[in-house]
């Protein structure tokens, strides 16, 4: 497992760099380029999004660091950390194992005492809404390059809201943008994962682990 704040150029060392450029590359393509989060800009832009990486390919571990990063949040002032996105490239990627899993994590909510302060949002490259097809573009509203848990502040939420009252409007106008994009469109933007599969590099004669 490995926590990152920085963006880490392709090619770097670190094993989670490649993880967090797709991320990167997704947030600002598709969700601030689409504007499908009006709030996403500004933290963005500040610097106050914190990307850490699960190498883990297991439930488990994805918990242990999980708990580290809430409490992390926690513990840090929002000018510094104001949200999370920890990603998950070697673990649930059937959704719904994932769905599964979000439940513990928000059993873990319960555990830390830290319901009503932080709250877990999710992401996952094959989300799908009740009721649609596969390939319905609008399931791509929530779908990222890789299974991704988003930690958020209640009260950066409160804030955002007041700032935009009518949020409840975003969902619909997001539907809207998707089914004008198209699926076509929305490949178009490349913002799927771009790392190397795992086991890749060793298979050309490299040594990640």
């Amino acid at each position: 497992m490995t926590s990152t704040s920085s963006i880490i150029p392709m090619g770097a060392l670190d094993p989670a760099a490649p993880f967090i450029h797709d991320t990167v590359r997704w947030l600002e393509k598709a969700v601030i380029g689409l504007n499908l989060c009006p709030f996403a800009k500004g933290v963005h832009v500040k610097g106050q999004v914190h990307y850490a990486v699960a190498l883990a390919d297991n439930p488990a571990a994805v918990l242990v660091l999980l708990r580290e990063e809430l409490l992390a949040l926690q513990g840090m002032p929002a000018e510094v950390r104001d949200t999370t996105l920890l990603v998950l490239p070697h673990c649930l990627q059937d959704f719904l194992d994932f769905n599964d899993f979000l439940g513990e994590a928000e059993d873990l909510l319960d555990v830390l005492g830290l319901n009503g302060t932080l709250q877990i949002a999710s992401f996952h490259p094959q989300f799908q809404f009740a009721g649609t097809e596969v390939d319905d573009v609008t399931n791509c509203t929530n779908r990222a390059p890789y299974p991704t848990l988003h930690l958020l502040r209640e009260d950066s939420i409160d804030r955002a809201v007041e700032v935009f009252p009518e949020a409840e409007a975003i969902f619909e106008r997001n539907m809207e943008v998707l089914e004008g994009l198209g699926m076509e469109g929305w490949l178009a933007l490349d913002v799927g994962p771009h790392a190397p599969e795992p086991g890749a590099a060793s298979a050309k004669g490299g040594n990640a682990r």
